[in-house]
């Protein structure tokens, strides 16, 4: 018997395009919504071409979480490195989620609906979770730093703290998704003394 053919790998332009078109997608239409049909019209390939490629719409939905986690993760990672004391990193955390807010409030729209979806398939689990722990170290290193640093003193490991402060920008953009016309600056500004409460600062 033959051995089964490898997949050839589908090139980078044209996979950038059919994740991009089911971000859109999920953002305008929602993951039920959002079929094979509309991303392969959005992304100018053939439905059949989606199909080789990813099988299903969890697998191509797992990839936008994929993506998302790569490019989120490197832009905080490059921010978060300046970052010389709570102040700083709490106005890393705040205009990272004012500008997602305000210019890409489909990102948001995409990962709840992956939040929810997570709940029912493994594979878009395990890069959500992929996505949430990368987030979260990224924060929880810096936080570590300037703990042993003496910069603060933290009232729980560095990773429960970053975990709290994801917790409360969650609930204030998923606020912001449900009131689009509301000023989200108040919030935010609670927020962030909030957040910076969980910081003892010792300078």
């Amino acid at each position: 018997m033959a051995a089964p053919v490898t997949p050839r790998a589908i090139e980078s332009e044209r996979a950038a395009r059919i994740v991009a078109a089911m971000r859109l997608s999920v953002a305008r239409r929602g993951v039920a919504g959002s079929t094979f049909d509309h991303v392969a019209r959005e992304a100018q390939v053939s439905r059949g071409l989606l199909h080789y490629h990813f099988g299903t719409k969890e697998r191509l939905l797992a990839e936008v979480a994929r993506h998302e986690a790569a490019a989120r993760v490197a832009v905080l990672r490059e921010r978060l490195a300046d970052a010389a004391n709570a102040d700083e990193l709490i106005e890393v955390l705040l205009d990272s989620l004012r500008t997602t807010i305000r210019d890409d409030p489909e990102f948001l729209t995409v990962m709840f609906e992956l939040f929810a979806l997570a709940r029912r398939h493994p594979e878009i689990a395990t890069e959500v979770e992929a996505l949430l722990s990368s987030t979260r170290g990224e924060v929880a290193g810096v936080l570590a730093e300037l703990h042993a640093s003496g910069a603060i003193s933290l009232p729980a490991p560095a990773e429960v703290v970053a975990d709290a402060i994801f917790a409360i920008g969650d609930g204030a953009a998923l606020r912001a998704l449900a009131e689009p016309d509301r000023d989200a600056a108040p919030l935010l500004a609670v927020l962030g003394s909030v957040a910076r409460s969980l910081l003892d600062d010792r300078r």
